[in-house]
């Protein structure tokens, strides 16, 4: 049987939330992902790019990259 992709996406969105919280704490998490644009994400914040489609993994990346995540986080 095919895997339902909703879920998957589901559980990958949730997932990145979960690290932007533990990263940037509960408050700032949300600042940082409605506020901050991103050249890596089109000009667009964290919020514009997962509304528009953009696989939560890649824009964890970005995140990553711009933030200088350690590689412990990542």
């Amino acid at each position: 049987m095919a895997r339902v992709r909703p879920t998957l996406d589901a559980v990958r969105l949730s997932e990145f939330w979960t690290r932007m919280r533990e990263h940037f704490g509960e408050g700032y998490a949300e600042s940082v992902a409605h506020d901050h644009v991103m050249k890596a994400l089109g000009g667009r914040t964290v919020d514009q790019a997962l509304d528009s489609g953009e696989d939560a993994k890649r824009v964890w990346r970005a995140v990553c990259e711009e933030f200088d995540v350690p590689a412990r986080k990542r």
